[in-house]
Order: structure tokens, then C-alpha cells, then sequence
């Protein structure tokens, strides 16, 4: 295999490292591009690499000005648990049970980008989720909330050099919000509150291997006039906590039609205070979560790669594992 089948491929196959962390995987079109570059000696099939590469190149990179793509992508996670049911009076425990818990979370999403400019790319995605709980014996079928994303690549690729991108991120509570809910009796699809976020990713071709990385912040806004019952008191108010995130990791092309992608992700969510209508506040601890992922890429045919993950929780707060797929939907009506 030459030189250039493996560069083109590895750039292609990053698409769906971690399916639901897109704008952490960012990487360049211009990249890629030149490594697709018909060298001397490269022979016709560089038409079918192109192909391929613009079949998965959203996932990844920057869309060419007035073109559009839309990605399809299924995932589904576990988390086992115990919870702690406590009962104080007086400051005395009356009861004190252990109870299992165990959800099982099933989401679609359909992801569309638009090529604003050649270095400015907006997007949304919306996740169409079932959740269940097999110990309550409680599911839900709803939409989960809906985000809309901006990225932007301020430099061109140089050969050789680092790749940077820059992304923000606005998510709405569209989704079944979990302080509007009978916690008892309903599960929830959506955080409950919107989120601000941005940062940047950076990638490097260290033929034949691509490594990347990304950085990113996150500002949760207040949820507000509540009437959530909890216990013998009423949920007002909620002030969920900023988030701060870091990934890396690095692909690997091993032939023209597979890659293998190795990433890890840690993320920080501050503490979120709970007041209620007698004016007592109640405060969940920061939490610290990590999370490790590896995605098969591989070449079903001349336009479509499919990328399978599989992810496992690295701490207490993560999903016990996860498993996704993702795969490019072709329509002649996108096209450029």
C-alpha cells in the first residue's frame, strides 16, 4: 500500500471516533484534500477515495462553502448503579435502603451541516432517544434536546504543520426535562436546562498515523420557575455547574478499507445547588468523569464508510459502556 492510500484513509476513518463528541473530533478538509492530492503514480483510485471522503468528511472537517452533508448515527449505553435511599428526622436516620439502578439508553440522531463559508461550517443535530429502567420498570420515547453548532478553521493547512479549529455549541431543553417530571414514575430524555459551550480541537498527520485533541468549556444556564415535588418539599430552582473537557488520541490506517481510532475524554461538571420554595438549598458534588473509546472505520462501498465504537466508563460517574454506529446519508438533493 503506498503512502498516499494510507494518509487519505486515516483522514476519512476519524470520522466517528466518539459519536457523541462530533465537535471534539474536528479536523481539516484542507488536510485531507491534499493528502487526496493525485500524486505520480497514484493510480485511478484516487476517484473512489475522494468519494468516500466526501461521503464521511462532516464528522470531522469543515464543509466547502454551499455544500451540505447529513449523518446518521445510532448509539446505545448502560449504567448500572446503587442508590441511596435516606430518610432523616431530627437528625436521627429512620430509614436507610440500598436500591439498584440500572438504564438503558438507546438514541438516534440525525446531524446536518452546511458549508457557510470555506472555513465557516453550522450545523445542528437532533437525537430521537428511548430510554429505559429495568429495576423501576419505567421508559420513555421522546426527543432529546436539540443543539446547534458553529465551527471555524481561522488558518489554512500547511503540510506538516498543526491543524486548529475552533467550535461552539448552543443546546436548548428540548428534551423531557428531569425537574419537570414525576421522579418516581417518569424518566427524562433532556438535561432540563440550556448550555453554552466552545473550544478548539487540533490534529496532526504523523504519516501514517493522525493524532487530536480538543479542549472545551461549558456554561449551563439557570432553570427556573420549577414546581417539581420532592419529597416533602417543592423544587423552584436549579443552578446546574460549568463543565470543562479534554480529549486526545490518534487513528491508525491498518489497510485501504479499515482504520482503528484510540481516544480518551475527561470531563469535570461542577456542583449543582437545588432550592427549594422554603428557601433550603440542596448541593450536588462536582463530579469527574473519564472515558475511553475505540472506533473501527471501514469501507462498505465507493461513498460509504461505517464507523462502529465501543466506549467504557473509566470512573464511578461514567456509562458503565457504550456501543455505537454511524454511517453517511447520501440524497442527491445535497449535492453540491
Amino acid at each position: 500500500m503506498n503512502r498516499w492510500f494510507v494518509r487519505g484513509f486515516i483522514l476519512v476513518s476519524t470520522a466517528a471516533l466518539f459519536p457523541g463528541m462530533v465537535l471534539a473530533q474536528d479536523g481539516n478538509v484542507d488536510k485531507a484534500r491534499e493528502a487526496l492530492a493525485k500524486q505520480e503514480g497514484d493510480e485511478d483510485s484516487s476517484k473512489q477515495l475522494e468519494e468516500v471522503f466526501q461521503a464521511a468528511e462532516k464528522n470531522y472537517s469543515l464543509q466547502k462553502k454551499g455544500t451540505h452533508a447529513l449523518n446518521y448515527s445510532f448509539d446505545y449505553s448502560y449504567t448500572g448503579d446503587q442508590r441511596l435511599d435516606l430518610a432523616i428526622t431530627n437528625g436521627s436516620v429512620r430509614n436507610l435502603d440500598v436500591v439498584p439502578s440500572a438504564t438503558h439508553n438507546f438514541t438516534n440522531s440525525f446531524s446536518y451541516d452546511y458549508g457557510l463559508l470555506d472555513n465557516v461550517t453550522i450545523g445542528t443535530r437532533i437525537p430521537l432517544v428511548v430510554k429505559y429502567d429495568t429495576e423501576d420498570e419505567l421508559s420513555v420515547y421522546d426527543v432529546g434536546d436539540v443543539s446547534f453548532t458553529g465551527r471555524w478553521q481561522p488558518f489554512a493547512y500547511v503540510p506538516g504543520k498543526m491543524s486548529t479549529t475552533f467550535f461552539g455549541t448552543l443546546t436548548t431543553k428540548t428534551g423531557v426535562s428531569p425537574y419537570e417530571i414525576d421522579i418516581k414514575e417518569q424518566l427524562s430524555t433532556g438535561s432540563g436546562y440550556y448550555s453554552l459551550g466552545g473550544g478548539a480541537s487540533l490534529s496532526k498527520v504523523l504519516d501514517p498515523v493522525v493524532v487530536f485533541g480538543s479542549v472545551s468549556a461549558t456554561y449551563n444556564l439557570p432553570a427556573k420557575d420549577l414546581n417539581q415535588v420532592r419529597g416533602a418539599r417543592l423544587l423552584v430552582e436549579v443552578e446546574p455547574g460549568f463543565g470543562l473537557s479534554g480529549s486526545a488520541g490518534f487513528a491508525y490506517s491498518l489497510s485501504y478499507d479499515v482504520s482503528l481510532s484510540i481516544s480518551a475524554q475527561l470531563s469535570y461538571s461542577d456542583q449543582t445547588i437545588l432550592t427549594f420554595s422554603n428557601g433550603e438549598q440542596a448541593v450536588a458534588q462536582d463530579q469527574m468523569t473519564g472515558f475511553l473509546s475505540m472506533s473501527l472505520g471501514t469501507r462498505v462501498s465507493e461513498t460509504t464508510i461505517v464507523n462502529t465504537s465501543l466506549g467504557i466508563g473509566l470512573t464511578e460517574d461514567a456509562p458503565d459502556f457504550s456501543v455505537g454506529v454511524s454511517l453517511p446519508i447520501n440524497f442527491s438533493g445535497l449535492k453540491e
